[in-house]
């Protein structure tokens, strides 16, 4: 039971990370965002139902703290939940510089194609953009990959966790198994005791028989023979 609980906690962590990496990487977006306000509104929506999600996952790790026995694991998980909060409440933190920032820039991005205009100002606000989109896919990309491989070696090491458990389970089921048998085999061989035993009263009791009835029958005879001499 406590290697399933583990198991619970490990991948609860996990999925903590992943969500914390998702976070970082969107403000990460929100920050490289050149507008509109409709794209920064986009994002933030995003990072909102990250947010929920992780504080869902923090929730559950502290209610498995709770649910622990020993003393030195719920202080353990409770430590771990902690440390993911207050990591979740500087993202929140970090989050909102960046909407500020990205906001600041926008604005005076529109301030000034509307004070300047002309088709080079144009041309050049387009290249701009163009330079800032290949730069934000290219860290999407990046962090994508880094997620991908950090969730491919947590999910390896959760396979290899879950392949421990089931040999376990099937250790624990053979012995399990063999104990049947032995208490068979143990009851099998109280029965045989009792019988014999019961088996060692009726011929110590037919032995008494057989005696009280031979010298009765000797005693009968001395009667019989002795008796009218007297």
């Amino acid at each position: 039971m406590a290697s399933c609980v583990d198991v619970h906690v490990r991948i609860c962590g996990q999925e903590i990370i992943k969500y914390d990496l998702e976070i970082k990487a969107l403000i990460q977006d929100i920050r490289d965002c050149p507008g509109p306000q409709s794209a920064l509104m986009q994002l933030n929506s995003l990072v909102k139902e990250k947010f929920n999600k992780l504080r869902l996952r923090i929730q559950d790790l502290e209610q498995m703290a709770r649910e622990q026995d020993r003393e030195t694991d719920r202080q353990a998980i409770q430590a771990e939940a902690e440390s993911h909060r207050k990591q979740m409440l500087s993202n929140q933190t970090v989050w909102r510089k960046a909407n500020l920032a990205c906001k600041l820039a926008i604005d005076n991005t529109e301030k000034d194609r509307l004070m300047h205009g002309g088709e080079n100002q144009v041309t050049r606000q387009r290249k701009v953009t163009k330079e800032s989109l290949v730069e934000t896919s290219s860290d999407i990309t990046e962090n994508l990959m880094s997620i991908s491989r950090m969730m491919a070696e947590q999910v390896k090491q959760t396979e290899d966790t879950i392949g421990t458990l089931v040999t376990s389970s099937r250790t624990v089921q053979e012995n399990h198994e063999e104990f049947k048998n032995m208490t068979g085999t143990i009851h099998l061989g109280r029965k045989l005791i009792l019988k014999y035993n019961r088996r060692e009263m009726t011929d110590k009791l037919l032995i008494f028989l057989a005696l009280a009835l031979f010298f009765a029958t000797v005693l009968y005879i001395l009667k019989k023979r002795f008796i009218p001499f007297i």
